[in-house]
């Protein structure tokens, strides 16, 4: 991809061009996901890490002097988004019990590339190598199929092209090593395995020199490495691997407009220009990119058709805060339940898919019906703090719950993905919210415009439609077990889980202005089963929780 010929439009979308813009970030994007899933293996967090560099190129294009040196410029953005990831990020420890991802970006690599033979050798190999060197092969990778050159790739590592030169031919050593691996393991050889019989399926760096040292002395293992190509000859011509389907890429400046950086005493110039093109309905799709209203740029690829809808999940006796079927939806009719054998099911939960009206301050809530507590078990333990996609805790026993959320505009405002329940195996309840304040409510006395979602400064953290407003405190009742993950992508946010207790609901929602909160708690429990159940529920346990349908299921 040369950046000369995107001269014109990188200058037009300088000059506040939405068109170009949009077509500069739909045409760059395939090119820093490639370079982020290759250095993560498709962690969880790519997502993040892409979103981050696109945000921070769309947000400082502006001070690119020249058009052409744009593509190296990208590029050093999106290696210092993972590096700083990888700072961020807590090692975990060395886990052999936990099996091997199988949707990693190697595979990707292999399945929509379609990839055979040694080229899909060289792909999985890549699984085997340590975070370094896989950050310095995503950059390797593209400059051996030519949409880097070797100057771009040593200023984006920040070394110079001697260094460069060194530490690739180190890395592609042990890239060499791990293709051995992944022939060997392939292969038929009985001592190795004896040898991988503890081995987890997870590639690792202890397990890679466990395997290499059986390979250089095993003559079966060791015949597999005669006449191979060089891993640079068959990657050569290779393409992108093309956006996943259903990618979607929010991109929120900060909630700033124009007239607001005038305000602040900002020059008026570029920036000026675009973020007053991004703070106007949508206008412009292209290239699969649109510009939404609120400051914010997406771009999706289309997903696949739609899965037929499901059964709705009835409330007989709840029927009056039942949540109505979307808009676009028609109405399906539903059998009334047998009078004389109702059952169980068709008594459990109401989903309160809207937005709810915050009680008066001076509203003291409703009782809290007192259920049955035998003690609830965290796999975080007394308190897990989740800040990343992916992260999760699960929850098992019969006991109450707190979810306590932390919102982070000032790094990241925009979309907010919610967090799901998956695998619930039993029954789960929303009890109560308490805290003393909802995260809409007003904070501090001087910006009238700053509320637990962020202030105008910032920018906010937006739900997604149909979503009810968290309380800085949500509780919720487990009998059976459940799984609660971060879907973190668009705006920052982090959860704090604690199992609770009934006393400690009880105190929290009862605890009023008159001592210091901004209002009462508010009790959902009815003390039946047709309780509220959470938003974003599943008895399935899918492979990305984020794919929850925003309509509870269970």
């Amino acid at each position: 991809m040369d950046t000369r010929h995107w001269s014109s439009t990188i200058a037009a979308a300088q000059d506040g061009d939405r068109q170009a813009l949009d077509e500069l970030v739909a045409g760059w994007l395939p090119l820093v996901y490639n370079i982020v899933g290759r250095a993560l293996n498709g962690h969880a967090d790519v997502d993040d890490v892409v979103q981050e560099t696109m945000l921070r190129a769309v947000g400082n294009l502006g001070s690119l002097r020249d058009p052409d040196s744009f593509r190296s410029w990208l590029v050093a953005i999106a290696m210092r988004q993972i590096r700083d990831r990888a700072r961020r990020r807590t090692p975990a420890p060395l886990d052999e019990s936990t099996p091997h991802e199988a949707a990693d970006f190697a595979e990707l690599t292999v399945l929509r590339l379609q990839l055979e033979g040694e080229r899909r050798e060289v792909a999985e190999a890549v699984r085997w190598l340590d975070d370094e060197d896989r950050q310095l092969l995503s950059l390797w990778w593209l400059e051996v199929a030519g949409e880097l050159t070797r100057r771009e790739l040593a200023a984006a590592v920040g070394i110079s092209r001697q260094h460069a030169a060194v530490r690739v031919q180190r890395m592609k050593e042990r890239l060499e090593t791990s293709r051995g691996i992944v022939r060997a393991l392939d292969g038929a050889c009985p001592d190795l395995r004896e040898l991988t019989a503890r081995w987890p399926g997870r590639p690792d760096s202890v397990w890679r020199k466990r395997l290499a040292r059986h390979i250089r002395g095993c003559g079966y293992c060791g015949d597999a490495r005669e006449s191979v190509v060089p891993a640079e000859r068959l990657l050569v011509g290779i393409a992108l691997v093309p956006l996943p389907v259903g990618f979607t890429l929010s991109l929120a400046l900060g909630g700033k407009t124009a007239v607001a950086a005038t305000a602040a005493g900002t020059s008026v110039g570029w920036s000026a220009k675009v973020l007053s093109a991004l703070t106007k309905p949508a206008v412009a799709v292209t290239a699969g990119a649109t510009f939404v209203a609120g400051g914010a740029y997406v771009v999706t690829r289309p997903p696949d058709p739609a899965p037929p809808p499901r059964a709705a999940v009835t409330a007989p006796s709840r029927t009056a805060t039942s949540a109505p079927p979307p808009p676009s939806a028609s109405p399906t009719p539903t059998a009334p339940p047998s009078p004389t054998r109702p059952k169980k099911t068709d008594l459990y939960g109401t989903v309160v898919d809207a937005v709810d009206r915050a009680p008066d301050p001076n509203a003291e809530p409703a009782a809290l019906p007192h259920r049955p507590e035998s003690g609830i078990t965290s796999s975080g333990g007394a308190h897990a703090t989740m800040n990343h996609r992916g992260d999760s805790v699960k929850l098992s026993g019969r006991g109450y719950v707190l979810v306590r959320w932390q919102i982070s505009p000032q790094y990241r405002a925009g979309g907010l993905v919610m967090p799901a329940w998956t695998g619930l195996r039993g029954e789960l309840f929303h009890v109560a919210s308490g805290g003393g304040r909802r995260m809409d409510d007003p904070v501090g006395a001087t910006d009238g415009s700053a509320t637990g979602m962020g202030d105008s400064a910032t920018g906010y953290a937006v739900l997604p439609s149909g979503t009810q407003q968290m309380w800085q405190n949500e509780y919720f009742y487990v009998d059976g077990s459940v799984t609660l993950t971060v879907n973190e992508r668009g705006a920052d946010y982090g959860l704090n889980v604690f199992p609770s207790s009934f006393d400690a609901v009880e105190k929290d929602v009862t605890t009023g202005p008159d001592r210091g909160a901004k209002r009462y708690g508010l009790v959902r429990d009815t003390g039946k089963d047709d309780a509220p159940v959470p938003q974003y529920v599943t008895r399935a346990t899918p492979a990305d929780p984020a794919t929850v349908s925003q309509r509870s299921r269970v």
